[in-house]
């Protein structure tokens, strides 16, 4: 039994690295074509899976960039989780580590915008907050509220505005786009019911819903709001944008003095 599991052991190696270890082949120094079977179905399958995780970025790159571009991440970055569904998730870094690899530094932002969304979907459930909850929050401790966001929820900081490239890339393999241009901004990721969403904040928003995010009460967020529009209209603003938030489910939760109030 000792030596079966060893068999499988170097089979295993086999097809993760393409190798043919003498101690398998029955003809020394030959190749067996069945075990190229194997080797070749592996990676078959795991570049299959980034097309279904990035499949704006293959309609960007094109098939034959965008199989060698998997070819080096799967060479770089092997597959570490026993469900295909997260394989991909360290595409962004291996991009950033060898920008080489893409023909514009955008991409990689989309790249980071099609992962964002595919975490969405999978996200766990949690009942979004509303309106109607918070009538029952007493005047008196709206200042040391906190939210808390949606499982789902994700603040990416992008270098880019790859907003109109995705757009364009959405169901047409002959789409053309003008190149993205250099734009330090945020967008939100979120999931209404089992539909993922996202957009891209405004100059004002995205400050104030980052430090939500990082659990700051909702006088800091006031204060927050000050800076960008002076204190006379700062509590409309982060009243207003609260509102947004809620509306949009985006939140899940509001806590005072450690109490949970989810609905």
């Amino acid at each position: 039994m000792r030596e079966l599991e060893r068999q499988q052991s170097r089979f295993q190696e086999s097809v993760l690295s393409g190798d043919f270890p003498e101690e398998l082949l029955q003809r020394r120094g030959g190749r067996c074509a069945r075990l190229e079977i194997y080797q070749h179905a592996y990676r078959a399958r795991l570049i299959d899976a980034l097309v279904d995780n990035y499949p704006a970025l293959h309609r960007a790159l094109g098939d034959e960039a965008f199989e060698d571009l998997a070819a080096a991440y799967i060479a770089a970055r092997p597959s570490r989780y026993r469900s295909i569904r997260w394989f991909g998730d360290g595409l962004a870094d291996f991009v950033a580590e060898e920008r080489e690899r893409l023909p514009h530094p955008a991409l990689r932002d989309l790249i980071r915008l099609e992962w964002a969304l595919r975490g969405a979907f999978d996200a766990a459930d949690a009942a979004a907050l509303t309106v109607e909850s918070l009538a029952t929050l007493a005047p008196d401790r709206w200042p040391q509220a906190t939210f808390a966001v949606h499982p789902a929820f994700q603040l990416l900081e992008m270098e880019w505005d790859v907003a109109p490239l995705w757009h364009a890339l959405q169901g047409d393999d002959d789409a053309e786009s003008e190149p993205p241009l250099e734009r330090a901004h945020h967008l939100a990721v979120w999931r209404i019911e089992l539909e993922p969403h996202w957009r891209t904040l405004e100059e004002a928003e995205a400050p104030l819903l980052a430090a939500l995010v990082a659990g700051e009460p909702f006088a800091e967020l006031c204060l927050r709001a000050a800076d960008q529009v002076g204190e006379a209209a700062a509590p409309s603003l982060a009243a207003g944008l609260l509102r947004r938030w809620i509306d949009e489910q985006m939140l899940a939760a509001v806590t005072t003095d450690g109490t949970s109030n989810p609905l």
